[in-house]
Order: C-alpha cells, then structure tokens, then sequence
C-alpha cells in the first residue's frame, strides 16, 4: 500500500544539484554560470578556483555537489562528466532602507539566487 516510485525528471544519464537562496545578485551570478556552460566538470572546476568572481564559489561547490551526486546516485563516470546546463534565477529578495538628507529615505535591495546544474556523461565516440 505505499507510493509507487516517481519516474526522475532528467535523463539517466545525468544528474543535478540545485542550490537555493544564494546570496548574489542573479546577473552576476550568470556572468560565470554562462563562461563554464559546455565544459568538462574537471576543467570548470579548475578555472573557477582561479576566476576572481564571488560567483565562482557558489558555482563550484554546485558542480562538485553535481558531480558527487552523479557518481554515488546514478553510478556514472565522473571522467566524462559535462555540464549541459547551468540556470540561474531569482530568488527572494531583501529590503532595506538608509536615511537620506532632509529625512528622507532611500531604497536598498538585496537580491538572492537560485542555481541549478545539470552535468551529463558523454556519450562514447
């Protein structure tokens, strides 16, 4: 009598991580989300320990997490991982205000983000 099992979203030969509430706005955060779209999961996480971004942190830690859940829940081949798709999005965001001449104020936004990445095993040649 319990749940049949979900059919998964993506394919079998990926595997995802999604990261929620990050904070950066979304527009910075896919400035570096767009430069390692396409590349190998070993390379991109190299070029992001280098990349002098506050983007690039989050973004790497996606892909290792990505890459982890890859290998131990789908039992795929970390050397010929690639990241297929890499999204950002809006997440909430918080508001705040500074005091401003002649009392008044003035409107402060802090922006979140949400990330997702999606790393695929290559296909054998």
């Amino acid at each position: 009598m319990s749940k049949k099992a979900r059919q998964r979203k993506i394919a079998d030969n990926e595997a995802r991580s999604y990261v929620k509430r990050i904070r950066i706005s979304p527009q910075k955060l896919q400035l570096v989300a767009r430069a390692v779209k396409g590349m190998k999961a070993e390379n991109a996480i190299l070029q992001l320990g280098f990349l002098p971004k506050k983007g690039a942190l989050f973004i790497k830690d996606a892909i290792k997490s990505a890459v982890a859940n890859a290998e131990n829940n789908h039992g795929l081949d970390i050397d010929r991982l690639y990241i297929a798709d890499a999204r950002v999005s809006k997440s909430l965001v918080m508001k705040r205000f500074r005091a401003r001449a002649r009392g008044r104020g003035a409107k402060i936004l802090k922006p979140f983000s949400n990330l997702e990445i999606l790393v695929r095993e290559q296909q054998e040649d």
